[in-house]
Parts: C-alpha cells; sequence; structure tokens
C-alpha cells in the first residue's frame, strides 16, 4: 500500500491518488447524497440521516453551532454504534477501508476515528466526496481522447443496443452510453420503473466505464446526441465520437418493426400510455397525424404504428442528424442483421469486429 497510508489511526487520510488501494469505501453521507453520486464501489453508511441531518442543519440556524453540535454527536454516536454492531461485525483485524463525506469533515472523521480505536486501518479520503467530483469533472474533459472509437450507426430500429450488447458477449470494448444513462435516446425512450441516474452518477459511471478500457483495442460505441433523455453526453467525448470510424446497420424495414415492437413492448402492453408521449409532436406532425396513431396503438395496431412512425418521423430526424454529426459516416462499413434474435446479432458480431480488427482504415 501507499507509504503514506502506514500510519493508521486518528486523523489518517489519503489523497486521490492512494484510492485504488482502499477497494472498501465508506460512505457516511445521507442516503439521499449517496443516491445522487458516490464512489465506485461504496456502501452507504451515514452516521446522520436526510431527517437527522435536516433537525441538527435546524439547530444551527436557529440556535446555535454548540446545540446543533450537541445534538449531533449524540445522533452520530448512535448511528457508529450500529454501524459497528452490524455492518463491522465480522470484519477481520485488518480490514481498511476508506471512509468519507462531503468534504472530508467531521461526519467521515467521527467514523474514521471509532474504527481505528477498535484497532481496525481505516483512513479518510482528504476532501471527501467533492475532491472526487472535482477528480471525475476533469478527467472527463482528458479520458476521451485516450481511445479509438467505432461508432454504431443506424435508423432507429437497426438494432445498434443489440449489436452492442452482442458485441460485448463476444469479448469486444463497448461503451454503452444508453446502458449508463438508463434511456434509449428518443421521445420513447424512457424506461419504465427505471429513472435515469443523476448527471452526477452518469458522470462517475462513465469514467469508471472509460478507466476499465485497454487504449489499444478499439470500443464500440452507438452514434448518440448530445443528450441521452435528461442526461448529458461529455463535450470531449462527443468530439472523439464524431471523428471515429463508423458502422452503418442496415436492417430491412420490416425486421426493425419487428424489433421496435419487442424492445417496446411496455407500449403494446399499455396502449395509452404512448398518447401522452406522443403530444411533443404535435407542432411537427399536426394533431390529426399524432390522434391517427394513437387509435393505431388503441386498435392494437402496433405495425402500422411502428411503420408510420419509422418513415414520418424516426427516418429523417435520424438522417439528417447523423449527415450534420458524423463527419465519416458517408464512408462506413455496412452490415445488415437477417434476424432480431441475439444468437444472430452474436454472429455479426464476431465477423464485425474481426473486420474492424483486421482493416486498419476502419480501426484507426
Amino acid at each position: 500500500m501507499n507509504s503514506m497510508a502506514q500510519r493508521y489511526g486518528p486523523g489518517t487520510k489519503i489523497g486521490l491518488a492512494s484510492l485504488a488501494d482502499y477497494p472498501e469505501r465508506i460512505d457516511v453521507r445521507s442516503p439521499s447524497e449517496f443516491a445522487i453520486d458516490h464512489l465506485p464501489g461504496a456502501v452507504n453508511l451515514p452516521v446522520l440521516s436526510d431527517e437527522e441531518r435536516k433537525l441538527v442543519g435546524t439547530l444551527h440556524a436557529q440556535d446555535s453551532a454548540f446545540a446543533a453540535r450537541k445534538v449531533g454527536a449524540a445522533i452520530v454516536a448512535r448511528n457508529i454504534a450500529r454501524i459497528v454492531e452490524t455492518h463491522c461485525a465480522a470484519k477481520p483485524r485488518e480490514w481498511a477501508p476508506a471512509v468519507y463525506c462531503w468534504r472530508g469533515g467531521k461526519r467521515s472523521a467521527s467514523l474514521a476515528h471509532v474504527l481505528n480505536e477498535i484497532g481496525w486501518r481505516a483512513v479518510q479520503l482528504d476532501g471527501g466526496y467533492r475532491t472526487w467530483r472535482r477528480h471525475v469533472v476533469a478527467a472527463l474533459v482528458d479520458a476521451p481522447a485516450h481511445f479509438r472509437y467505432v461508432v454504431v450507426c443506424g435508423l432507429t430500429g437497426s438494432g445498434k443496443s443489440r449489436l452492442l450488447a452482442a458485441l460485448h458477449a463476444e469479448g469486444a470494448q463497448v461503451l454503452d452510453l444508453e446502458g449508463l444513462a438508463r434511456h434509449r435516446g428518443s421521445l420513447l425512450g424512457d424506461l419504465p420503473r427505471d429513472p435515469q441516474p443523476s448527471q452526477k452518477a452518469f458522470d462517475t459511471a462513465l469514467l469508471t466505464a472509460l478507466e476499465g478500457f485497454d487504449a489499444a483495442r478499439p470500443v464500440y460505441v452507438e452514434s448518440e446526441s448530445r443528450k441521452i433523455g435528461a442526461i448529458q453526453v461529455p463535450d470531449a467525448l462527443l468530439d472523439a465520437m464524431r471523428r471515429a470510424a463508423c458502422i452503418r446497420v442496415d436492417t430491412p424495414r420490416e425486421l426493425r418493426v419487428a424489433l421496435l415492437k419487442d424492445e417496446y413492448l411496455h407500449f403494446i402492453e399499455d396502449p395509452g400510455s404512448l398518447a401522452d408521449k406522443l403530444q411533443p409532436l404535435v407542432p411537427v406532425h399536426g394533431r390529426k397525424v399524432i390522434e391517427h396513431w394513437i387509435a393505431a396503438a388503441t386498435a392494437g395496431d402496433f405495425d402500422t404504428l411502428v411503420d408510420e412512425l419509422l418513415v414520418t418521423h424516426y427516418d429523417p430526424t435520424y438522417g439528417r442528424s447523423i449527415l450534420r454529426n458524423f463527419s465519416r459516416h458517408a464512408d462506413a462499413l455496412r452490415v445488415t442483421p437477417h434476424a432480431i434474435d441475439m444468437p444472430a446479432f452474436r454472429a455479426l458480431a464476431r465477423d464485425l469486429d474481426a473486420q474492424v480488427n483486421a482493416a486498419s482504415p476502419v480501426a484507426a
């Protein structure tokens, strides 16, 4: 381990450079703070719950810092006792967790102190989560340029995401931005019962993914726009993607319709949920067209609905966007799926990855 971290005891702090030596990380912030974002691999063991943190903050503002510290110390002590009795009970003597809070202050210092007094080798992250967040923001300016991307392009429903999943299953390096953003990237792309992460959590997940890649091998990524639902893709990554070589997935329209029906099954099961989603298209296509599409969904005629959405809306929109944003699209290597099941996509992925790795103009 880093020599700075050998002198364990109250007040032992580490910087981000030593964080890799501490895979076990304890985030003592409140659950709502943890939910917004946290260090990779961290477990949330709050020394103050959201309600308790609000209580202490109110006392500080309305009474005094002394009154807030008295109440806060008692609450923190009880919560630390519970943490020791539950999470820490079976930990071996050599256990060495990294403990952090918002800025490396009293909350993390309190737990780290108790753990060290017991005999464990706890350290405190200097600067806390705030230091981590600054690192993520700075790293996402530089890290994307270290990799060579192969951008998977194709009209809506062509199976780009399915091809990325197949490439990953075949051992290729894949940056699944829609997976990280928990959104399919279109007007209808939000996932039922699976809300998007915060921007900060997305950034942390993105940096973690990038740091796991081998720069000597290509990274496959889908041709995304600047925003995936509510999530913003970092400018540095977008710039690198838009200069990259492209793969064009040319899927026959009847297969695209079948694939979209498969992936958007929740609309087929609940046609009424589609009506509100289509309302933003009224200024683009007119109310009569939108009412016609809603009627088709209500009647269960999803073949007509999906086909018309593709021809009337998605294909023209995607065509304009891809030509504007991906300069190498005209020279893209073309692949054509002949089925939409995963075995077919895995076979396509094996052939594609072999071509990409054999042809330097595509991989470069």
